[in-house]
């Protein structure tokens, strides 16, 4: 039901029904000192057709004409039109948990299928439906580690999104689990040796990212080994889930946790979006959240059932893997529908699509500044040293309706002011991307003289 606003009229019966002469009287228990006494700069009243007017041109005046560069683990890809003809349906975008296997078969089938499509991308055996997102999954990937190998350490990867690593930390003070962070190799890889030197007795998994936070792709089998060796787990984040359509799946990983949300599902501020985790099946009894299973009825017909629900909701609190997850079934159910319409052959186009696009975005932009961690196979993204101030070559670039690459300082300081992470998808044009070019050309050598003459 919409909002109903109230005449006076109605507010007065109100008051009087509740016992109270003015609205002020309700807030009476707040201290004098704390109440807000000035005249607030207030519009007037809108219509409903007014509102949905002034919204429209807040979107115009935000997004109309914009390219943008950023990707950073949340990544514009074109959405099929037939996803959201779907989703909206009632039967899916109504229904809650699938309790009752007798009317919900096609929120389960396509939660299984969902399933399905995930173990073929990833190389692993099972897959569950769904998590909150990519971060979260990797901190309950660690967590599940820790259930199996009964040890209470992890060792994550710089490279590693940092916004993952601060979620993962969280959830690690309260679990009392130990984090040990390495660094990267001049190619931006893994550093192999720091890796080994970390992985003590008490590790449960090493926790890496590929392709990773700068975009490069981990020797993910030469690190399997060195984890292997030392009787820890190796679970393998991907915050892009297209390069699966090109890139080798991580089939050396025990555990893989993926954020799905470039499989259809649309760019918001920070969700709902698709995380996943994936693995072999003899760690099936420590995966979080559900998984749907397939069998048959009392007529032998092909049914499908809620195999696997180990939450806090459905089983005794101490048996409990995980509180995780609410029913994500329709944002895996965009995936589902992205991924059947791709298909195989589609999917390795796009990601061949999103592969080519990059190479020529740092093809324009490396000519005007320094591509930093090369000698390593990369995706689409890059990271950008401009030889001046990201920040504030960014608010230049605003002014031409770019938006560029992300400033990495805030989280990887050692790079300096002026790296940035660069994205380039299918979505992004040539000519955006030779306007970004040139637009970065003009403004690199302006910020460069100004930082000589403060110098």
């Amino acid at each position: 039901m919409r909002y109903l606003p109230k005449s006076p009229t109605d507010r007065e019966e109100m008051l009087a029904e509740i016992g109270v002469s003015s609205i002020d009287d309700l807030f009476a228990t707040i201290p004098e000192e704390y109440q807000l006494k000035r005249d607030l700069d207030i519009p007037r009243q809108h219509a409903e057709s007014e509102i949905i007017d002034r919204f429209r041109g807040y979107a115009e005046s935000n997004a109309t004409g914009y390219s943008s560069f950023l990707g950073a683990g949340v990544y514009r890809h074109y959405k099929p039109v037939i996803i959201d003809s779907l989703v909206q349906r009632g039967e899916f975008l109504t229904s809650y948990t699938p309790y009752q296997p007798e009317i919900a078969q096609g929120t389960l089938q396509a939660m299984f299928e969902f399933q399905t499509m995930i173990c073929e991308l990833t190389g692993m055996e099972i897959a569950n439906a769904s998590m909150y997102d990519g971060s979260t999954g990797a901190a309950e990937a660690i967590m599940m580690a820790v259930r199996v190998t009964g040890r209470n350490a992890a060792v994550i990867a710089r490279t590693v999104h940092p916004e993952y690593r601060e979620v993962i930390a969280t959830y690690a003070q309260h679990q009392q689990i130990p984090l040990t962070e390495i660094s990267y190799a001049t190619t931006g890889r893994v550093d192999l040796a720091a890796l080994d030197a970390a992985i003590t007795d008490d590790t449960a998994c090493v926790l890496i990212q590929s392709p990773n936070f700068f975009g490069t792709i981990e020797d993910v089998a030469a690190i399997a080994e060195i984890a292997h060796a030392k009787g820890a787990l190796l679970i393998v984040s991907i915050a892009e889930a297209v390069s699966l359509g090109i890139v080798r799946p991580p089939a050396e990983a025990d555990i893989i946790s993926l954020e799905a949300q470039s499989y259809g599902v649309s760019i918001g501020y920070g969700g709902p979006y698709c995380g996943v985790i994936a693995c072999k099946e003899k760690f099936l009894r420590q995966m979080p959240g559900r998984l749907i299973g397939e069998t048959k009825d009392v007529n032998g017909k092909r049914g499908f059932v809620l195999t696997l629900s180990t939450r806090e909701q459905h089983i005794r609190r101490e048996k409990a893997t995980s509180n995780i997850c609410t029913n994500q079934a329709l944002v895996a159910l965009m995936t589902t529908i992205f991924l059947t319409v791709y298909g195989k052959e589609g999917m390795k186009e796009l990601a061949e699509h999103n592969l080519a696009k990059a190479a020529y975005l740092k093809s324009v932009l490396g000519a005007e500044g320094k591509v930093l961690f090369e000698g390593a196979p990369r995706f689409h993204e890059f990271v950008l040293d401009l030889g001046a101030s990201a920040d504030e070559i960014n608010t230049g670039l605003l002014k031409e309706k770019i938006i560029g690459g992300l400033p990495l300082a805030k989280w990887y300081p050692e790079l300096g002011p002026n790296a940035s992470l660069w994205c380039a998808t299918e979505l992004t044009t040539r000519v955006q991307m030779d306007a970004a070019a040139k637009a970065v050309n003009a403004l690199a050598p302006a910020q460069v003289e100004q930082t000589l003459v403060a110098r």
